[in-house]
């Protein structure tokens, strides 16, 4: 890969890892954040109802696996970030061959090509049962 082509996808890769970090961030903020009661700075003499607590236990737990996601995508990233260093992106980690440059386009961090990729997609298939 040229070398102007690959300034261009580390200046993806870099802008991709910059709103991640800002997501994570305040995803962060938002799952560890305060309580219903806290938020209202504890004034309230009224009880917190029990569908409430659920809800904003559900909201902090779906929160947590979308922080889960990001952060790991933004390890994806940095090891891309780091492939390009040591001069190896762009090539397929499983079989070394190239990865297409649309496929990086549409994936700047991609570390396998297509073909491998769908290899590791397909699930394995089960064992055939034996009659019995």
């Amino acid at each position: 890969m040229k070398a102007a082509e690959m300034k261009v996808f580390k200046a993806a890769l870099e802008s991709i890892r910059s709103r991640l970090r800002g997501d994570v961030s305040a995803m962060a903020n938002v799952a560890l954040g305060h309580s219903r009661s806290e938020t209202n700075g504890g004034l309230s003499n009224m009880p917190i109802h029990m569908a409430d607590i659920g809800s904003d236990a559900y909201e902090q737990e779906f929160t947590l696996s979308l922080m889960a996601n990001e952060e790991g995508t933004l390890e994806m990233v940095e090891e891309a970030l780091e492939r390009i260093r040591s001069k190896t992106y762009g090539f397929c980690e499983e079989c070394e061959g190239v990865i297409s440059k649309k496929r990086l386009e549409a994936i700047p961090f991609a570390s396998l090509c297509i073909r491998c990729a769908e290899k590791m997609e397909q699930p394995h298939n089960p064992r055939p049962r034996q009659p019995r």
